[in-house]
């Protein structure tokens, strides 16, 4: 993180001189700007000039979303069997996809949701879970607080991590009024959960960025042991963002690339004629999901929408798609440029109205899932099953004439208050897309 804003700062000390296209930069040279700016991301021009050419294909119009009330409490509880299993799994992260969880039922359908608690388990089997997770946290605890002075000085990566955690910490949302203020017992947690994940997973230790991720588990959870055993869970996750090699990170901004071609090529074309093809200015919302783009608020609503793995794979992708669409045309009409574009892009945190970027997201998402000639690199990145598709087809058809084969409905007939994208209430709409989402 640290390295990337100064890829931001340098550009920004030449923002707008007064002839544009003496900025200019080869694809080659930008490609090394980017590798010295962000070591590991390893953009080879040679290897992936454009990452991979997606013949032109209408989608169609993007069908009209909407999003219901948040699922309350006691449709949590409906949904529970006596000895406290959730009876319908699928159901239940449906009604989460469509409108988040009510703040009370975080504390427990997290631990669900990040695969912390087994769907299946009973309320004695969590217990019981908890138990044995409390103990193992605080044998792992344990050892980096008996290190002493003396040790710490022979062993220069466990101080770079505490260091480093030192550091983060110290600035990780500290207007939040869980962080804020000296001698904070959150910020006190957030260091021995960090520490403590250093002896869980030493090899990967402590990277920039992590912080953030952990705070809004701590925020939600208000427990040590519960947020480190969901903490650990997420960066099952994110963990090769954070590798040295920087593989997922280079992984998603190709997959996020044949996305965006596919949806917009136009678009495209035009980043690549301002050296904005790598959609490197997307890096930071895909290192830390969108941490620093929404309200910590939004990021709670948004971080359960995600873990429900609906309505698709790489849905995170497809958020990236729908807000770089909704700022397309103020990027093409001002005809920015590469300084252009990164700080517009920079500039949207915070500005960002969650729930529409949810429904163009899952409205993106329907679009492509009713698509009879997807293309195969598509339809992998998706997760949607294709039908002896051969790996150069652009027609979506086997010589049989089979078309990729989507998903059946994701979504059940729900009668249940809805509220659209601009935030209107409609109490007699139903929550139902299958004829939207299924194709015939």
């Amino acid at each position: 993180m640290g390295r990337f804003s100064k890829v931001t700062n340098y550009i920004f000390d030449s923002f707008r001189l007064s002839d544009p296209s003496s900025q200019r930069r080869p694809p080659s040279e930008m490609a090394d700007f980017l590798n010295d700016a962000i070591p590991g991301l390893k953009i080879n021009q040679q290897e992936e000039p454009g990452f991979e050419v997606i013949t032109r294909i209408d989608l169609g119009k993007q069908p009209e979303v909407s999003r219901r009330e948040p699922v309350s409490a006691e449709e949590w509880a409906k949904n529970m069997d006596s000895e406290g299993r959730i009876l319908n799994v699928d159901y239940i992260k449906q009604l989460i996809f469509k409108g988040g969880l009510c703040h009370t039922l975080r504390k427990e359908a997290w631990k669900f949701l990040l695969g912390y608690f087994p769907w299946n388990s009973t309320k004695e089997e969590r217990a019981s879970l908890q138990k044995r997770k409390t103990d193992e946290y605080f044998r792992m605890k344990l050892q980096w607080k008996s290190v002493s002075e003396e040790q710490e000085k022979r062993n220069s990566r466990l101080r770079d991590y505490r260091s480093l955690i030192e550091k983060d910490v110290n600035r990780t949302d500290r207007t939040n009024k869980f962080y804020e203020g000296e001698d904070n017992p959150g910020l006190i947690l957030l260091h021995d959960i960090l520490m403590t994940y250093c002896m869980y997973d030493f090899d990967l230790g402590y990277v920039q960025g992590m912080s953030d991720l952990l705070s809004p588990l701590l925020y939600v959870m208000e427990n040590e042991v519960d947020a480190f055993w969901c903490f650990v869970s997420y960066m099952d996750q994110m963990h090769q963002n954070f590798e040295e090699q920087m593989q997922g990170m280079k992984t998603q901004l190709i997959q996020l690339s044949t996305l965006l071609r596919l949806l917009d090529s136009g678009f495209c074309s035009y980043l690549e004629s301002q050296d904005s093809g790598y959609l490197y200015f997307c890096f930071r919302w895909l290192l830390i999901r969108f941490k620093r783009e929404f309200s910590f608020q939004d990021i709670l609503r948004l971080w359960e929408v995600m873990w429900t793995e609906l309505p698709c794979q790489n849905f995170h992708l497809l958020l990236c798609c729908a807000i770089l669409e909704s700022e397309k045309q103020q990027i093409m009409d001002k005809h920015y440029g590469f300084n252009e574009i990164l700080k517009h892009i920079n500039e949207l945190s915070m500005k960002i109205d969650v729930e529409y970027i949810l429904c163009k997201a899952e409205a993106i998402s329907m679009q492509m899932m009713n698509c009879k000639e997807l293309p195969q690199a598509v339809s992998e990145i998706l997760g949607i099953e294709s039908s002896s598709v051969t790996p150069d087809s652009d027609t979506g058809e086997d010589e049989s004439g089979a078309v990729l084969s989507c998903p059946t409905s994701l979504y059940q007939s729900v009668s249940t208050p809805v509220i659209a994208a601009n935030g209107t209430r409609d109490s007699t709409q139903q929550m139902s897309e299958t004829q939207s989402s299924t194709p015939a």
